[in-house]
């Protein structure tokens, strides 16, 4: 057997073991909660166990995220519940700090623990993967220290193997890039507003329904620092007097297209020069 095959069928193995009981999943409708929705409500239906599904509605994701995430739970046959949740006022997050994420994820899960409990729920699980381990993601840190089980890393399913295993599954996001909080477009020690996340929202949809994959809006003040992928940059400059007046009309003073191309976690750079210094 293969290394992948031997991933898929650890990964099987785990949810086949936590659907003995009734289980709750964080669900943003990504491909990473997807497939492993996709997955838990198959083996529940071995074991005759529930699979609740929950969506946190919250204005520092991009807007389209909610619907996806009812569409896909849908797709599943899974109960689906959606709690709302306002990170900005209740969890220390306003002024951006460097451990934002760990003081979100915090939050969430927290609310996420209180919602199983009142359904009588003890197993909660959450979608982080076998890469988000070897880069800085601090509210990975929250999510062990409230228990709840991350199924994917512990396969070592890798993001490649799970899209792999999502499209072997019909899953509609198999290819759905990923869709970080908006908070991640503002340097560390921003003030956040939920206008200028709005801001960087719009801009970086419309960009991407100019036939772009992954696009991030950064914005540092004024300016809008626009990354794609960097296969595209090329193609992307001849869209820009189209962007330049979207973007402006957006009230982004500045843009800039940052000749790196697309990396996740790019406002992480100087975070991680300081710690290694």
């Amino acid at each position: 057997m293969d290394k992948y095959k031997e991933r898929c069928s650890r990964l099987k193995d785990i949810l086949k073991e936590v659907t003995k009981e009734n289980v709750m999943l964080a669900f943003s409708g990504g491909v990473d909660s997807s497939l492993l929705l996709k997955l838990l409500c198959q083996a529940a239906k071995e074991t005759g166990r529930q699979v609740v599904a929950v969506t946190m509605a919250t204005e520092l994701h991009p807007a389209q995220d909610a619907e996806i995430a009812r569409k896909v739970a849908e797709e599943s046959g899974a109960v689906h519940k959606v709690i709302c949740v306002d990170e900005l006022s209740h969890a220390g997050i306003q002024y951006n700090p460097e451990n934002r994420c760990y003081l979100c994820k915090k939050y969430l899960f927290s609310e996420l623990l209180r919602a199983a409990d009142k359904a009588g729920i003890s197993t909660v699980l959450e979608g982080t993967n076998a890469d988000d381990l070897k880069v800085y993601r601090p509210g990975i840190q929250a999510v062990k220290e409230l228990g709840i089980q991350s199924p994917l890393a512990e396969a070592g399913m890798t993001k490649a193997d799970i899209r792999k295993l999502a499209s072997e599954y019909g899953i509609s996001v198999a290819d759905r890039p990923a869709s970080p909080c908006l908070a991640t477009r503002f340097p560390y020690g921003t003030k956040l507003s939920i206008e200028n996340m709005q801001m960087a929202d719009e801009a970086e949809k419309f960009i991407r329904d100019l036939g772009f994959y992954n696009v991030r809006v950064r914005i540092h003040q004024d300016t809008a620092r626009i990354e794609v992928d960097d296969k595209d940059l090329i193609s992307f400059l001849n869209y820009r007097k189209t962007v330049i007046l979207r973007l402006k009309e957006l009230g982004f003073t500045y843009i800039s297209a940052d000749l790196e191309g697309f990396r996740s976690g790019s406002m992480d750079v100087n975070l991680k020069q300081r710690k290694e210094i």
